[in-house]
């Protein structure tokens, strides 16, 4: 894909979140349960724009073009993006990030990339230090510094 692609809008992306759903390795969490677990919560559907799942799909949760519901204060100026898993099989933040969810993150970051080319991208708990969570479980900043 290139620029102007379906996941372009027209709000002023600077960040590009990644999250984790801090679910079990071990344990599926389908973008189902995610669903009702976001309305169990008060919100009007998943929060996150784009979540992908252990097999590396990548379900389109939330238009680009409408303000997420996943970083309290950065909403309006991001696109949050949340694979399934971040928990070991113990229940301890871990990276778990099947090949499959890593590739199609890659994927998914460079096209992000592509339509808002200032945006940076960072986990969850970089985006202040006022966060106390591993989310994502893995430096985001750091991993994607070249796209």
């Amino acid at each position: 894909m290139r620029a102007g692609s379906f996941y372009q809008n027209y709000r002023e992306v600077k960040l590009l979140v990644v999250h984790c759903s801090a679910t079990r390795c071990n344990k599926n969490f389908s973008v189902e349960a995610l669903r009702r677990c976001h309305l169990a919560r008060g919100f009007a559907s998943i929060g996150y724009h784009f979540y992908i799942t252990r097999d590396g799909e990548v379900h389109i949760c939330r238009p680009v073009h409408q303000i997420g519901a996943h970083a309290t204060g950065w909403n309006d100026k991001s696109i949050g993006i949340c694979y399934e898993g971040g928990l070991d099989e113990c229940g301890r933040p871990a990276d778990t990030r099947t090949y499959a969810q890593k590739c199609s993150l890659l994927d998914l970051l460079r096209q992000l990339k592509t339509d808002y080319p200032q945006a940076s991208i960072l986990g969850h708990y970089q985006l202040s230090n006022s966060i106390h969570k591993a989310c994502p479980c893995f430096d985001a900043k750091e991993q994607y510094r070249g796209l």
